[in-house]
């Protein structure tokens, strides 16, 4: 299993739209923008291989350095197999 923590979201979001727009939208809206974009990426691109497999946005988990949290109210925001 692999998982993928997205960073700079609002910055990627301000350099796309502009940072007036990036400052009016609220960063879970910019977080939830850029995961489905790269979903979306990634669904393609690992078809494209021949890989088969699901990809989740998932809200409630914490990644560290040396473990993975797994908060009350765990939500998966978007599911997609390929």
């Amino acid at each position: 299993m692999i998982v993928l923590k997205i960073t700079n979201a609002s910055e990627v979001v301000a350099s796309k739209v502009g940072k007036f727009i990036e400052r009016l939208t609220p960063d879970s809206m910019d977080d939830a923008a850029v995961e489905d974009q790269v979903i979306k990426k990634l669904v393609e691109n690992l078809a494209t291989e021949g890989l088969k497999g699901e990809i989740a946005a998932i809200r409630g988990i914490d990644l560290h350095p040396d473990e993975l949290l797994i908060n009350e109210g765990m939500k998966v925001r978007r599911h997609e197999s390929f």
